[in-house]
């Protein structure tokens, strides 16, 4: 859905002319009209300012590394994107989308921004919002965690709760209309609004961060996909470095990313909302670049709950279930290197911290009530990190 155009001011052209003196000789009078007003721009300057400044004074995450046996000759890192000042991946792309709203004139003074989101992108709004003092909406789906609308609410953001997932975008639109507001599309506006050659972008950290490690270069970088931005601006990164690494994207149950890449249908559809937060979409979000993408995995949810659980006995590091998801595929490509004698690196994401999901990929009620059985995927995890064997 694109983005509305902020409201614009209403010009009697008839009235205007009539104001403008008639200058002899002259064919026809000429109309100017300055929407320049001086405290607007003083207002955009500083909010540009301060947004700059956020990222500026925020340290780069860390990049961690996963117990895997050396002998195998594969090491397997996360870039923990849980440090950033609102403790998600979605930090980086919040400040992104900000930036190129104000330089775009679509962020105005006083003027509600308005976010359709399934949470932590939302989270990561409410807090720029506020740092630039306008109002935020975030409209997401009534199944969102408590912890992430208590975080929104926390930095000054308003939850718009719906029934219905997919109705995110229509209600997200509406609001900004009738709020005079602008509506940021993350699903849009994600791949194009970082700057994907560099400017300490997530794929240039990565790789300035493995620049001593004994696989500088890593084989391959595995994402997640919620708007598609992080998979897009790796791999464009990558291509325009022109690095052999490739990248993977770990899709969950109940999202069609991965049909609509197997298939090249961009019309591709899920009936169901994710159980994944943050991750796996019901349509083909037009910031999703299959092209920048070399493999795709189907990861059942049972396994991210098994996965993200496993981080954490093996690591002591509790993080989301979308961490889960990319775990899983990372391992599943370790142990195949592992199986057919190569050597490299392996990256994947932290994107965000388990306390959001205490009441979802850490009960074993919520587990229950969902059906999903973590049970062999856990096995499955364990003998793969004693024997480098992939669950057959």
């Amino acid at each position: 859905m694109s983005t509305p155009e902020p409201p614009r001011e209403t010009v009697d052209w008839q009235a205007v002319a009539h104001r403008i003196p008639a200058r002899c000789g002259a064919a026809a009078p000429t109309l100017d009209v300055d929407r320049g007003d001086p405290a607007d721009r003083a207002w955009l300057r500083e909010a540009v300012r301060r947004v700059q400044a956020d990222g500026n004074r925020s340290a780069d995450t860390h990049l961690l590394a996963f117990p895997l046996p050396e002998r195998w000759g594969v090491d397997l890192y996360l870039k923990d994107e849980s440090t950033h000042p609102t403790g998600s991946l979605k930090h980086r792309l919040a400040r992104s989308l900000f930036l190129y709203a104000l330089c775009n004139g679509w962020i105005r003074r006083g003027r509600p921004v308005i976010e359709a989101s399934s949470g932590s992108t939302a989270v990561s709004e409410a807090y720029f919002a506020r740092l630039i003092n306008v109002p935020f909406v975030a409209v997401m789906p009534r199944t969102t965690s408590a912890e992430k609308t208590r975080l929104i609410e926390f930095h000054g953001g308003e939850c718009h709760l719906v029934d219905d997932p997919a109705a995110v975008y229509e209600v997200a639109a509406a609001l900004a209309r009738e709020t005079g507001g602008h509506y940021l599309d993350q699903f849009t506006y994600a791949e194009r609004a970082t700057d994907w050659r560099g400017n300490n972008n997530i794929a240039e950290s990565v790789f300035e961060q493995l620049r001593w490690e004994r696989y500088p270069e890593p084989a391959w970088i595995v994402a997640t996909a919620g708007t598609g931005g992080t998979s897009a601006t790796l791999g464009r990164y990558i291509r325009y470095q022109r690095y052999e690494t490739r990248v993977c994207v770990a899709d969950p149950d109940n999202s069609c990313f991965f049909d609509g890449w197997v298939r090249d249908d961009p019309g591709a559809v899920s009936a169901h909302a994710s159980r994944i937060e943050g991750i796996g979409r019901p349509r083909m979000e037009p910031s999703f670049v299959p092209g920048a993408i070399d493999r795709m995995m189907k990861v059942p949810d049972a396994a991210s709950v098994a996965a993200v659980r496993a981080l954490e006995r093996h690591t002591g590091l509790r993080a989301g279930g979308s961490t889960g998801t990319g775990l899983w595929s990372a391992l599943l490509i370790v142990a195949e290197m592992a199986e057919q004698g190569e050597t490299g690196s392996v990256v994947t994401l932290l994107c965000d911290p388990g306390e959001r999901y205490l009441d979802k990929y850490y009960s074993d009620a919520w587990l229950a009530e969902q059906g999903l059985d973590i049970g062999p995927f856990t096995a499955a995890i364990e003998t793969l990190l004693e024997t480098g064997a992939a669950p057959r």
